[in-house]
């Protein structure tokens, strides 16, 4: 996997890289992160760069280094004060699934005017659009719609646009979720959902809408996610 000094500090990305892997399942639980030597030939990065990486994710608790053992993964539950964003993938690890995230795409897109997203984000966005597969099969397409104003104007004007995790990405620019709105309905796989998710055009599946606000009732993110339930039902955890 390429990363470049332009897109921030290496480690860091290693890091963000690696714990979003603990995140989904990839490195499991009680499970061993590959060896440094393993994920300096990976990301093309130093063993100073790598270890750096490691340190920031032990001091964080998500892992512990043995000597003689390796790096052992202590936690797959998000530490973040985001943490209420990722509870559904983290039910879905808890159950011994491995959830994988590609990135199809991302851009800076203008919204048409007299459309809901229009009236929502303003006239742009950026767009993240993602595919989850779950236990190696496409389970879930989704894009994500953020306020223009996420992305610091320095990194747009560079043409530099988001490809880490999306709620790193929002703490990184200080912004806190509060409430998280989710609407459900039932659609049909379009012709590029059909492609990505493996089914066929016109397929029921489950939609779901998500608006996500910050703590001054701001609109962050509008996504819209398809998901093949006939796979894995969607999981959702009451607290009490």
């Amino acid at each position: 996997m390429s990363i470049t000094r332009k897109k921030g500090p290496l480690y860091l990305q290693v890091k963000k890289i690696v714990k979003d892997r603990i995140l989904h399942g990839v490195y499991p639980l009680g499970g061993h992160i590959p060896p440094e030597p393993q994920l300096e030939k990976e990301f093309n990065v130093s063993k100073m760069t790598v270890r750096n990486a490691i340190r920031e994710l032990a001091e964080e608790g998500y892992v512990e280094k043995k000597s003689g053992v390796g790096t052992i993964v202590l936690t797959n539950m998000s530490i973040s004060r985001l943490s209420k964003g990722k509870r559904f993938t983290e039910l879905l690890v808890e159950e011994g699934h491995r959830l994988e995230k590609r990135l199809i795409s991302t851009a800076r897109e203008r919204l048409a005017p007299g459309t809901e997203l229009h009236g929502l984000l303003g006239p742009k966005a950026i767009r993240i659009e993602r595919l989850y597969v779950l236990n190696e099969r496409p389970y879930l397409h989704i894009r994500h719609y953020l306020a223009d104003a996420v992305w610091p104007k320095s990194r747009q004007e560079r043409g530099e646009l988001p490809f880490e995790s999306l709620y790193d990405l929002l703490e990184e620019q200080g912004i806190v979720l509060d409430n998280f709105r989710d609407a459900f309905s039932v659609g049909t796989a379009s012709a590029e959902t059909a492609g990505l998710l493996g089914v066929p055009e016109g397929t029921p599946l489950l939609v779901r809408l998500r608006r996500t606000y910050d703590v001054e009732g701001r609109l962050v993110e509008y996504s819209v996610g398809y998901y093949q339930t006939e796979q894995q039902p969607y999981l959702v955890s009451y607290d009490k």
